[in-house]
């Protein structure tokens, strides 16, 4: 299964991995604003995010539903200290995941991707909320995750 979306996810983790080593460890570890995430705690948050929905993504090829645990985003990069990390590895390692996110989705069935749910938390875990009346499928909250993926992209970027 190759859709043009899947494409331009690859395409989208390809180049911002480029654009992402090119920014130095300074400016990564650097809060653009008081109460702000620097760069390295939003990559810190994007893998935090590929880590949750892999087993999301994963667990809904066994299940009828989009039912899944939340988890406390401000507290997983606190605990986490990401910008005490190198810039470098946090980068190669949302990078990897990422790519393996692509390859799940991409081998993922249409069938699959594309059956109804009409029992989900997507009110509550996606970042496009959809009503819990409402069906949705895999392929919505997959594509959610990478349009959310790509709104943090774009924050990193804009402070450059």
């Amino acid at each position: 299964m190759t859709t043009d979306w899947v494409d331009d996810f690859r395409r989208t983790i390809d180049h911002a991995g480029a654009r992402l080593q090119e920014i130095s460890e300074a400016h990564a570890a650097t809060p653009p604003a008081e109460g702000k995430w620097s760069p390295k705690q939003i990559v810190g948050h994007l893998i935090d995010s590929a880590a949750n929905n892999h087993q999301r993504f994963v667990r809904a090829q066994f299940s009828d539903d989009l039912v899944f645990p939340g988890y406390d985003q401000e507290a997983w990069v606190e605990v986490q200290r990401y910008n005490d990390e190198s810039w470098s590895r946090l980068v190669q390692l949302w990078q990897n995941y990422n790519l393996h996110l692509c390859h799940l989705i991409s081998k993922t069935p249409e069938d699959v991707r594309l059956k109804l749910r009409t029992s989900h938390n997507l009110d509550r875990i996606a970042w496009k909320t959809v009503s819990a009346a409402e069906p949705v499928t895999l392929e919505y909250f997959m594509r959610d995750y990478v349009a959310h993926l790509q709104n943090h992209l774009n924050q990193i970027f804009d402070t450059l």
